[in-house]
């Protein structure tokens, strides 16, 4: 994993799909100075920036992170948000169903 943004890796990746900077910049939301602040290291990217660089880049968003900084954040795969976001609606299913249950017994 690399320490500090690896500026040369996105500007070849940049390069390789016909991109610049300022693609990144319009992409990310982003003013070209901001960008510029990404690559030089004075700026952090989001879990959302790197899938949006992974996306633009064509790229798995660990690779994006791995050369962004070690303290680049590596969002989430869309199924564990997915699952969890399942399992959350689950569990207050099932506790929805317990009230109803306790209830109707108590009328029983």
């Amino acid at each position: 994993m690399a320490l500090f943004f690896d500026a040369a890796w996105f500007d070849a990746r940049l390069a390789a799909a016909h991109l610049t900077r300022s693609d990144v910049a319009r992409a990310l939301g982003l003013s070209d100075s901001e960008v510029a602040e990404v690559w030089k290291d004075q700026r952090e990217l989001s879990a959302r920036d790197v899938a949006t660089l992974a996306a633009l880049l064509a790229a798995a968003p660990q690779e994006i992170a791995q050369h962004a900084g070690i303290s680049t954040p590596v969002p989430k795969a869309q199924t564990e948000m997915s699952l969890a976001a399942l399992a959350a609606r689950l569990e207050r299913v099932e506790a929805d169903l317990a009230r109803i249950t306790a209830l109707l017994e108590r009328r029983s």
